[in-house]
């Protein structure tokens, strides 16, 4: 339970530490170029869910909503690294850091109404969706937890095969 902390409490605070930096240093929809032509730090708000999905919707309906899914979410995550923390490392590792950018965005709707993002990936006029700590740190949980996956799949297969 110690690593699940310590990873959540990692990405919860790089999360809101980069996101205060940005709400003290920068005005709404200002961006300064870091690599030109690839990426920029642009402060920007998302209202809605990943990729700006209802965000256009209106009511508090829609804020309730995604404070009650980040709330199971995170339940959801706990009680799946209760269950499969021993099965495979990956596990131990990317649900931590899937639970700690679920909270992460979550703190951000109950403090201010809306998530804070400000990292900008583009090339040319073409740009990724802005996104925040909290996401990346999502983004690598399940990619590790699908590697996880995987292996822990590859491996089971291979013991099948050598019990025939």
């Amino acid at each position: 339970m110690i690593r699940f902390l310590a990873i959540v409490i990692a990405v919860v605070s790089l999360d809101q530490v980069s996101k205060l930096w940005i709400l003290n240093s920068f005005s709404l929809y200002e961006s300064r170029e870091l690599i030109p032509g690839f990426f920029s730090l642009t402060y920007l708000t998302n209202k809605g869910a990943a990729f700006g999905f209802l965000a256009g919707q209106t009511g508090a309906w829609r804020h309730y909503l995604f404070l009650i899914l980040g709330a199971v979410a995170l339940v959801v995550i706990v009680l799946a690294w209760v269950r499969m923390r021993h099965a495979h490392t990956f596990y131990a590792i990317s649900l931590p850091l899937i639970g700690g950018g679920a909270l992460g965005n979550l703190i951000d709707r109950v403090r201010l109404g809306s998530v804070v993002d400000f990292l900008d990936v583009y090339i040319g006029t073409y740009h990724w969706p802005a996104f925040n700590v909290a996401d990346s740190a999502i983004c690598v949980g399940v990619a590790v937890f699908l590697l996880a996956n995987i292996l822990e799949e590859r491996a089971g297969r291979r013991k099948r095969e050598l019990e025939k």
